[in-house]
């Protein structure tokens, strides 16, 4: 995967607790949650799971989804990861996998 921004969403678990990011480079940033390397809420509250994001074309306009969702209500973020990840799967396998 290129170099792109983006806006992630991890978890903790299925309807677990939230974080919402952004990044210039998603499979290298999601690394280092999963191997806790980034100090803080991921870290203390084992939130390595990522079950939503979007690339965007610039990094202000990732900027400005992410600070927007941060404001959704938990019900709106919950219906953003189900409409694309169902089953809560960790899609950080997928770049794994692409390899």
């Amino acid at each position: 995967m290129e170099r792109r921004p983006a806006v992630y969403i991890l978890a903790s678990k299925r309807n677990g607790t939230l974080y919402i990011g952004v990044t210039s480079n998603l499979p290298q940033r999601v690394w280092q949650h999963k191997q806790d390397l980034v100090e803080g809420f991921t870290r203390r509250y084992a939130v390595h799971r990522l079950v939503w994001y979007a690339l965007l074309e610039t990094m202000p306009d990732a900027i400005t989804l992410e600070k927007r969702m941060k404001d959704w209500p938990r019900a709106l973020k919950l219906r953003a990861i189900e409409k694309l990840n169902p089953d809560w799967r960790d899609l950080y396998d997928d770049f794994v996998a692409g390899d």
